[in-house]
């Protein structure tokens, strides 16, 4: 698989998109982060965090203190794709009516071919 395609791959990822969009707001500890993006597992969201983070777009701040603190924020390129991800979520939000429009149209058409 060629670097490019990994690199959409993890940026636009079903889980990297949600973490993407809310790092972009603002920084979080790992609880915090799991909340806010709701619906994700432990495993899928630290799965996540570390690819997002090995591509340099999420960056980890563990502190040393009892008990630990770890914060997950955006590095310039993480705000950068956050950015063109924002584009495409905001294009999602104004475009649904019309997607809901095509998709509905498709299904009576092949309802239609069906009987």
């Amino acid at each position: 698989m060629c670097p490019q395609r990994l690199v959409l791959e993890h940026v636009t990822s079903r889980w990297g998109v949600l973490v993407l969009l809310a790092l972009e707001e603002r920084s979080y500890r790992f609880s915090e982060l799991r909340r806010e993006v709701g619906g994700v597992s432990e495993k899928m969201l630290a799965q996540t965090l570390q690819t997002l983070e090995r591509d340099g777009v999420v960056h980890r701040d563990a502190k040393p203190v009892i008990p630990p603190r770890v914060d997950y924020s955006l590095t310039d390129l993480g705000r950068e794709a956050a950015a063109q991800v924002r584009a495409l979520a905001d294009w999602t939000d104004r475009r649904l009516p019309e997607v809901t429009a095509a998709r509905e149209a498709y299904d009576a058409s092949k309802s239609a071919e069906q009987a």
